[in-house]
């Protein structure tokens, strides 16, 4: 049996397809820094030196688009593209997990 096919991945700019992906790597490092989430300290580092390249990427994504002209952002569009692409997922990994009996 097959896996449900995924909606479209809706029309985005060059740019904004760029926005996306930077900003959701980014997402995927934050996750893995999460003390709240981590295991250990070098997985943490390891993401943290990484992070300061994918923030860039998303400030040369986010310039390019300025300097076109391309001045809003469609969130509607965007966050269809985020939900495609497993967005709400990555993004739970950067909140605190719910509180259980043991956090109290």
């Amino acid at each position: 049996m097959l896996p449900p096919e995924l909606p479209p991945l809706p029309a985005l700019t060059r740019a904004e397809g760029q926005v996306v992906d930077s900003y959701l790597e980014v997402l995927d490092l934050l996750g893995r820094i999460n003390p709240a989430r981590g295991d250990n300290t070098y997985r943490g580092l390891r993401a943290a030196q990484a992070l300061v390249d994918k923030a860039a990427a998303l400030r040369d994504a986010l310039t390019l688009m300025h300097e076109r002209g391309e001045n809003e952002l469609h969130g509607r569009t965007l966050t269809a593209a985020l939900r495609v692409l497993d967005g709400e997922r990555r993004s739970s990994l950067v909140a605190l997990p719910p509180a259980g009996p043991s956090s109290r």
